[in-house]
């Protein structure tokens, strides 16, 4: 089992920043994609930023540029630094390890019980 612990989250006004943490603990996730997704009420689960264990890195085009997504494989933490924040950015942040495909939630096996980002005017 892995389990992933996230902090960071909070709420800041549009054009801001905020740095998201995720810490994996348990078996180790080497090899397998870690990544962030994120969800409205109301809404599914979307793709926001994965990157595999020595490949690169991926972001859905609506952060792209804005967002960055690094790992420290040696604390087996993944982060998401997020800049230039919109109004649209605002919801559950899932950081979520053990993907088989990068883009699809539902290939994840494990997730971190989210942390709200709320972007305000």
């Amino acid at each position: 089992q892995v389990q992933l612990v996230e902090s960071g989250g909070g709420s800041v006004q549009a054009g801001g920043s905020l740095r998201l943490s995720c810490a994996a603990s348990g078996r180790t996730v080497s090899g397998s994609f870690m990544g962030w997704f994120r969800q409205c009420p109301g809404k599914e689960r979307e793709f926001v930023a994965a990157m595999g264990w020595f490949r690169g890195t991926y972001y859905a085009d609506s952060v792209k540029g804005r967002f960055a997504i690094s790992r420290d494989n040696a604390q087996n933490t993944v982060y998401l630094q997020m800049n230039s924040l919109k109004l649209e950015d605002t919801a559950v942040y899932y950081c979520a390890a053990g993907g088989r495909s990068i883009y699809v939630w539902s290939t994840y096996d494990y997730w971190g019980q989210g942390t709200q980002v709320t972007v305000s005017s």
